[in-house]
């Protein structure tokens, strides 16, 4: 699932096409594609048609477009969605779900989903910052203005959960998934299995700065592509998958100390470590203050 660069470059891409343009008509192709969308189809697209779009904002996972009704339109690309720039002379994607024109008649928008856990709905916005209703359980980013390091840690401290479970909670510090996990971690030499109640503050702030670099590197690659379901608007692949240190590298040479790193189960997913610098401990709170 594309995690905080990857959507943080398409929102960047839709941003330079889409904003200031005027919405000319709205084309659904399949519902589930706006199912968040409660008032239904005939709603969404009579809310969007003739509405501009002003610009495009992003907490966590989640992007949306401002527009000049007030409203925002949300965009979640899921496992496999796709926001593309696409000329009106195209030949429709098979998995096109979501069809936008413009005032210009030239540049359209397509929300392409192959696996359809992705979508589209309208909301309000709950502040001056424009931020969906829909969104305010969502705690800041990494790389948001809005991130408290101090409160992130507190909130951390907390849990009694592994670390790399409190790393993936959106509702505790948003935008990271399971790559970044394993690779702040990775950078950190810090267990995954280790409850975040037992890592020091020092320590929970070297993760999140650790955080802050990997996913700011990542951006500056285009983000990390495993397949072409991840694309940015133009439906180009990035490549900071070639930079990874940790995730996806079983059985390769940790870059630091050259042991083998390994693969282990993760709830419905794998966590990568190296079993030298990432050691497993004893962990208590007595321990480790």
């Amino acid at each position: 699932m594309p995690e905080l660069p990857e959507v943080e470059i398409v929102r960047r891409g839709a941003h330079h096409w889409f904003a200031g343009r005027r919405i000319r008509s709205v084309a659904v192709s399949n519902p589930r594609a706006i199912r968040r969308h409660e008032q239904g189809e005939a709603d969404f697209i009579g809310q969007l048609v003739g509405a501009t779009i002003t610009g495009t904002q992003r907490r966590g996972k989640y992007f949306w477009f401002t527009l000049d009704s007030g409203d925002v339109l949300v965009v979640h690309l899921g496992m496999s969605g796709q926001v593309l720039v696409q000329q009106a002379a195209d030949e429709p994607n098979k998995h096109l779900r979501v069809r936008l024109t413009f005032d210009n008649d030239v540049d359209e928008l397509w929300f392409v989903d192959q696996r359809t856990f992705g979508g589209m709905f309208i909301d309000e916005a709950a502040d001056e910052n424009s931020l969906p209703v829909s969104l305010t359980h969502i705690a800041p980013d990494p790389l948001s203005a809005e991130f408290d390091l101090r409160n992130t840690v507190r909130r951390m401290r907390a849990k009694q959960s592994p670390v790399k479970a409190v790393l993936l909670d959106q509702s505790v510090v948003s935008g990271i998934g399971n790559i970044y996990a394993d690779e702040s971690l990775w950078r950190a030499r810090l267990h995954w299995q280790r409850p975040a109640s037992s890592v020091t503050p020092a320590r929970l702030r070297e993760v999140l700065d650790h955080s802050r670099e990997v996913m700011t590197d990542a951006l500056a690659a285009g983000g990390t592509s495993f397949d072409s379901l991840y694309v940015n608007v133009n439906g180009s692949s990035g490549y900071f998958s070639r930079r990874l240190a940790a995730y996806g590298r079983e059985g390769e040479p940790c870059l630091r100390c050259g042991s083998p790193l390994v693969r282990e189960q993760f709830a419905n997913r794998s966590s990568f470590r190296c079993p030298r610098c990432q050691r497993r401990g004893k962990w208590s709170r007595a321990e480790n203050g």
